[in-house]
């Protein structure tokens, strides 16, 4: 302790003779060179320093990552054990966790599933868990949770905080959309919480601390996190009112028959690998230390990666709650994710970051302006989408209806890219939008077009002056556009 404060006072010490004023050029547009501030030394140091322990504390030895063992290949199957041994295993693993590491054949089919079949993907959790497992057990621990529930999250989703299953439920902990919005999870249509690795991982504990408080079982509690509450009390109501998972097997979902048993299973394998020669795959990111700041201006990723010199696809990686490589312009701060190392260079230049963006956006608008010879008496105003803006935020901005907003520019969707222009009408100038489609204002008749290589909807309709690419889909309802191929007819309504 003596050693450790002693070296963090001499780097106190040292601060006084370290320039923190070294800074890095940025070539930009409009004419100005944006000066990048470093990070303050001594800062920087201590926050290494501290990352290097918390890195030291959870990391796996290196030696241990595939390369060195040939671990998929070398394989030692279940079938090569004999029960006595992993029933053994499970006793050790009993003796510290409130869960019943029950061995029976259920559980033997999901061991054999994790240690035979399925090597490939228990490595990649393996080597995955120093990322997630910390912020896990940290967040349990907080609710006074097993830490054996970090182990659920490999059964939901293989720790891929973007994994969606087919009935729609999605991040880590697999939440349902409804499920997700009543444990206060934000989704919208550029924010998605349930991938949000830390709130999602509150929100099961939260949901679970529920479950436990009607059950009093773990196993329970993980039949109800599978299928939902309902099915449980129709399986224990069916059963004669056994509250004993085992007991209830057979009257619950196929699905959630299995769920108990594949969760002991992970429970062994993630305990027992080694055995079985199974290590960690080396992942795309070892184990790191990350720090998080909350943001309400918006900002793509692409900006934020040429200002912090980090790529778009690591950003995306600490950040995978965002579904379109921006962070939106928001009334509440959301999160931003970073490496440790580059939070202290954002905060250092985080005010110089956006007045740079609002130079350039003010500098693209007075360009904007001059290239627009419609705009008269302020009549009609041709809006520039920028980083982070969404239909609905532009809409209250002007104030305007999203409708109209789309049904004025054309718009078939609420999606939105940075550098759009949308035209946005003052009171009594816009135009009368129709709600029909012109293919009604067309006659019955049509004629055949053959599709040409590198023929698409929109080369087709501008061939034809007066079809719009909504008649040729109406005409056309049977076809599936998405795979036009040369040679292939597609009706053209005749102009009547």
């Amino acid at each position: 302790m003596q050693k450790g404060a002693l070296f963090t006072a001499l780097f106190l010490t040292l601060s006084a003779f370290i320039f923190a004023n070294n800074n890095v050029e940025l070539d930009t547009s409009n004419d100005t060179t944006f000066i990048l501030s470093s990070d303050d030394e001594v800062l920087n140091m201590i926050d290494s320093i501290v990352a290097s322990k918390f890195i030291a504390s959870f990391s796996l030895d290196s030696s241990l990552f595939l390369g060195e063992f040939d671990s998929l290949s070398n394989t030692i199957s279940v079938d090569h054990l004999s029960d006595s041994i992993i029933q053994y295993r499970l006793e050790l693993l009993n003796r510290n966790t409130p869960f019943d590491l029950t061995y029976n054949d259920y559980v033997k089919s999901f061991i054999k599933l994790y240690a035979d079949k399925r090597r490939n993907l228990t490595s990649n959790v393996l080597g995955l868990a120093p990322f997630y497992f910390p912020m896990f057990e940290e967040v349990l621990d907080r609710y006074n949770m097993p830490l054996e529930l970090k182990y659920l999250a490999i059964v939901e989703s293989a720790l891929n905080p973007q994994a969606k299953s087919r009935v729609g439920a999605m991040g880590l902990w697999q939440f349902m959309y409804r499920t997700g919005k009543m444990y206060d999870l934000n989704i919208t249509s550029y924010y998605d919480e349930r991938m949000d690795p830390y709130k999602s991982t509150v929100a099961a504990c939260e949901f679970m601390t529920d479950m436990y408080k009607m059950y009093g079982d773990w196993n329970l509690v993980l039949a109800a996190y599978n299928s939902g509450a309902g099915n449980v009390n129709k399986a224990i109501r069916r059963s004669g009112g056994k509250k004993d998972y085992w007991k209830i097997i057979n009257y619950l979902p196929r699905e959630t028959r299995g769920y108990v048993p594949a969760f002991i299973a992970v429970n062994y394998i993630m305990n027992y690998s080694a055995e079985h020669n199974i290590y960690p795959s080396n992942p795309q990111y070892p184990c790191i230390k990350y720090d998080t700041v909350h943001i309400t201006k918006g900002i793509l990723f692409s900006e934020l990666a040429d200002y912090l010199e980090i790529s778009e696809k690591d950003i995306a990686y600490f950040n995978p709650m965002y579904k379109s490589a921006l962070i939106p312009i928001s009334d509440k701060p959301l999160p931003l994710c970073l490496p440790s190392d580059k939070i202290g260079l954002y905060l250092t230049n985080e005010k110089q970051i956006y007045a740079d963006l609002d130079r350039k956006n003010a500098a693209d608008s007075v360009k904007l302006v001059k290239e627009v010879a419609e705009i008269k008496n302020e009549s009609l105003v041709i809006h520039r989408v920028k980083s982070g803006e969404y239909l609905g935020y532009i809409a209250k901005k002007y104030n305007v209806s999203v409708s109209n907003l789309m049904a004025w520019n054309s718009l078939k969707s609420t999606r939105l890219n940075p550098g759009d222009r949308l035209s946005i009408y003052s009171e009594g100038s816009a135009p009368i939008v129709s709600q029909k489609s012109t293919v009604n204002s067309l006659s019955k008749d049509f004629k055949y077009h053959i599709i040409q290589p590198g023929d698409t909807l929109w080369d087709i309709a501008k061939k034809y002056n007066g079809i719009s690419v909504n008649d040729l889909k109406s005409i056309n309802s049977n076809l599936n556009f998405k795979y036009l191929k040369p040679g292939m007819k597609i009706k053209v309504p005749v102009v009547g």
